[in-house]
């Protein structure tokens, strides 16, 4: 039997995902648990494309003892980037300017970094898209 109080309780678990303050990506700024790798993500990648939207989402906790782990907390991540600069952009040349943007983090700090980059949808182009297959 678990004994009661051996894990924090669900509301308070809950409160902390979702308070703005404390919720995973939320601001550097105001997130008391951003590294200075991701900080430092957010910013370059930030400069280098301004992005509409961005996440940057720590998961070294995920690979803890497994290889690429250097103890630091701050060895896997995960970005999810939507940037005009994307448009008109193979996958693969969108995945190379974050790259770029971030080379000398991957080549000192970052073990893994999985990428899930867009173009900002142009509603305007969706419908003319849309017209055009009637």
């Amino acid at each position: 039997m678990i004994e009661p109080g051996a894990f924090p309780a669900k509301t308070a678990y809950m409160g902390r995902m979702t308070d703005p303050a404390t919720a995973p990506n939320a601001d550097p700024n105001t997130a008391p648990d951003a590294g200075p790798v991701e900080r430092a993500m957010i910013e370059r990648l930030t400069d280098a494309l301004a992005p509409t939207q961005l996440r940057v989402i720590n998961e070294s906790a995920q690979h803890r003892g497994h290889m690429g782990d250097d103890g630091s907390g701050e060895s896997h991540f995960r970005v999810v980037i939507e940037s005009a600069a994307f448009a008109g952009q193979s996958r693969v040349a969108q995945q190379r300017l974050v790259n770029r943007a971030l080379a000398d983090l991957l080549a000192d700090h970052i073990h893994a970094l999985a990428i899930e980059a867009r173009a900002p949808r142009n509603e305007e182009a969706g419908n003319v898209e849309a017209d055009a297959g009637r």
